[in-house]
């Protein structure tokens, strides 16, 4: 059995009726789809500041950079319950290995982003929950997604390279890696990186390149601080196209020309937004085994994450 990798879930998204009215918000994707690549770390923070089972609706009232959490009905003031939680709640996961976090959108506990903020008689949606906040701060570097936003195709996949991509870094970083170990990481990611953020992969090959004269903690902060940044960029049409083209470079003397314009036309087709991306991709896979090229045989890009999950099969 493989390993799954560990993230936090809001727990009602597990179907865990801890909702203030006393019932749950199942998503079947995450419990079904993700379930078989993750294991879950279940956190209600409401429930785990010690309300009970079901309870006033809260919100989230003031300056929306320090927002107040209050009951709705009785007025009660829960701020310093609930931060004084969350601050021993983020240590505790320290010691879950957490590699994500899916937050339930609009809490004003969990809620990631654009969270309703009371303020006189106007709200607005520029807050963000006061566990889900504790959280960001916490993990800077971990990647985080609201379910609701899950359902757009492009910020499914981005979240879920970026899962799997911090394994690979955290898996990398413990086993006490050298700088010729770093430069292979390095060479593994070019065109992942490439596809993400060309600036942000020249400025890590710079890193690189001054590796020997960093010491190693800051060496591996600062490349980890690049890389986790680069990723949370959106792989665009544009940019993948550019690293599709780029790709049969490395096998041109091998490839027929019937091979050759058959490839050219699928990316040209990608790029044109007729087929997804999977196609061209599956077709170099086949060329990369056909010719053993073993340069592109240990591109992340071309394996970032299971097939299974089918994240890129849109258009």
């Amino acid at each position: 059995m493989k390993d799954l990798i560990n993230i936090g879930v809001s727990s009602c998204l597990l179907g865990e009726q801890v909702r203030y009215d006393g019932g749950h918000k199942h998503d079947s994707y995450i419990t079904d789809t993700l379930g078989s690549y993750f294991r879950f770390v279940a956190v209600c923070p409401e429930v785990g500041c010690g309300l009970p089972v079901p309870r006033e609706a809260m919100r989230l009232e003031g300056d929306p950079a320090t927002p107040r959490l209050i009951a709705g009905r009785s007025r009660t003031d829960l701020t310093d319950q609930m931060l004084s939680y969350c601050a021993a709640k983020v240590k505790e996961l320290e010691n879950e290995d957490l590699c994500g976090f899916i937050f339930k959108k609009n809490s004003p506990s969990s809620g990631l982003f654009r969270v309703t903020v009371y303020n006189k008689n106007s709200a607005a949606k520029s807050g963000r929950g006061l566990f889900a906040a504790a959280v960001a701060d916490h993990f800077p570097l971990m990647p985080m997604e609201e379910e609701g936003r899950l359902n757009d195709p492009a910020l499914r996949e981005n979240f879920i390279e970026r899962i799997f991509s911090y394994r690979r870094w955290k898996d990398f970083q413990a086993s006490g890696p050298t700088v010729d170990q770093l430069v292979e990481f390095h060479t593994a990611h070019k065109l992942l990186m490439m596809a993400h953020s060309p600036a942000i992969y020249r400025a890590m090959g710079a890193l690189v390149g001054h590796a020997r004269e960093l010491s190693p903690p800051d060496l591996f902060r600062r490349y980890a601080e690049l890389f986790m940044k680069g990723l949370a960029l959106h792989a665009t049409t544009w940019k993948n196209s550019t690293v599709l083209q780029h790709i049969p470079g490395y096998f041109k003397q091998q490839l027929s020309s019937d091979e050759k314009a058959e490839l050219l036309d699928v990316i040209r087709r990608y790029h044109d937004q007729q087929l997804p991306l999977i196609v061209p991709v599956t077709l170099l896979r086949h060329y990369i085994r056909k010719y053993d090229q073993q340069y592109l045989k240990e591109q992340v890009y071309l394996f970032p994450h299971p097939a299974q999950l089918m994240l890129r099969n849109h258009v």
